[in-house]
């Protein structure tokens, strides 16, 4: 279970050194052997191998004659990376990747359960800034009577 927020640096040649808390659960549970892809977000989704390939099978028996399936299809499994921890901890990111989430030297790795989000920290910073601007109302109807 991947939890937390960590501020990292990616760097010269766009390295993530993965915080040395979930280095033994990833060695143990996947080899080190992560896939990455793009979310709609505008970040990178970070998965364990297990955990990805339910999900990427799942995507693939959708019908592609629908194009908004389609164009998930294509977003997500069409930009999934592998990629393996060095011995150092560290996974390279692949190019593409990077600039589709426009990431710098700062970055955000956000724990979310079974997979991990990697922002821009000025774009995390919005995320961020946007989910404290609930009103009365606005909060999605899966929410009501959730509590704290």
């Amino acid at each position: 279970m991947f939890r937390g927020v960590t501020q990292l640096s990616l760097d010269a040649k766009g390295r993530l050194a993965i915080p040395a808390r979930y280095r033994g659960e990833l060695t143990s549970s996947c080899a080190g052997h992560l896939i990455v892809t793009v979310d709609p977000s505008k970040c990178l989704l970070i998965y364990p191998q297990p955990a990805w390939e339910p999900i990427e099978q799942k995507l693939n028996n959708l019908s592609s004659f629908d194009s908004k399936t389609r164009n998930l299809q294509r977003l997500l499994v069409g930009n999934a990376s592998d990629v393996e921890m060095d011995a150092a901890g560290r996974i390279l990111l692949p190019p593409p990747l990077r600039i589709f989430a426009s990431l710098s030297k700062d970055v955000v790795l956000v724990g979310q359960g079974s997979k991990f989000e990697l922002w821009d920290e000025g774009q995390w910073n919005m995320q961020i800034e946007e989910a404290l601007a609930f009103k009365d109302g606005d909060m999605p109807p899966e929410l009501d009577g959730f509590s704290l």
